[in-house]
C-alpha cells in the first residue's frame, strides 16, 4: 500500500496504490471497494477502483518508478515515503 500525502498537512491526497498479488485478490478487492461509501464519517465520497497502466503493474515496477522520485529525498519525512 502506498498512500501519498500532502507534505504540508500530512493529509492523504485522495488516492492510494494497492499491490494485489493474485487475480482472485484483485477481484475481491474490486467487488468490495468499487463505489464503497461507508466511511464512518459524514461524506458523500465514493471510492473508485481502477487498474494501473501495464508499466506500473507489480511491486518491483513501482519500486523502480519511485526510487529516484523527489518523494524519496532525504528532506522528506520517513512517514511520507
Amino acid at each position: 500500500l502506498y498512500l501519498p500525502a500532502d507534505f504540508s498537512t500530512s493529509m492523504n491526497t485522495g488516492f492510494a496504490f494497492v499491490n494485489l498479488t493474485t487475480r482472485e485478490a484483485a477481484g475481491r478487492f474490486f467487488a468490495h471497494f468499487y463505489r464503497f461509501g461507508r466511511w464512518g464519517l459524514r461524506t458523500r465520497k465514493l471510492c473508485n477502483v481502477s487498474w494501473a497502466r501495464g508499466e506500473q503493474q507489480g511491486l518491483q515496477a513501482n519500486v523502480e518508478r519511485y526510487r529516484n522520485s523527489s518523494v524519496m529525498h532525504s528532506s522528506v519525512a520517513e512517514d511520507h515515503k
